[in-house]
């Protein structure tokens, strides 16, 4: 089974294409985790992930997220590869969503969930 869930802030404004199909969004995610080193400091490090949305998802993701945003993102593991213009191989591992869910949202407000 190829399932992803990843808690995390939004790294960067939703870059949207727009197709004959439909749309795509495409985002970055930052996750972190914190520990305790030997000498008794807390560290932090963060991970950052590609996230890409299809149709109806990328229309919602494109209308309600924002740099920043906390969210919950639940998807599958993409792998892929192409030629960039040098003529060199690039690999590309993505996060494509099939849910995104705003977390952490102020008292009151209404909730963003995002199925596609």
């Amino acid at each position: 089974m190829n399932t992803v869930k990843l808690i995390g802030n939004v790294g960067r404004e939703i870059l949207v294409k727009e197709f004959e199909g439909g749309k795509l969004a495409t985002f970055s995610l930052a996750t972190n985790e914190t520990y305790t080193n030997r000498q008794q400091q807390e560290v932090t490090n963060t991970a950052w992930h590609t996230v890409v949305a299809w149709g109806k998802l990328a229309q919602q993701c494109e209308q309600l997220l924002a740099k920043g945003k906390l969210v919950a993102v639940e998807g599958k593991l993409n792998y892929r590869q192409y030629l960039n213009k040098e003529n060199q191989t690039v690999k590309v591992t993505e996060i494509v969503a099939f849910k995104i869910e705003e977390v952490g949202r102020p008292e009151g407000t209404p909730n963003v969930r995002m199925v596609a």
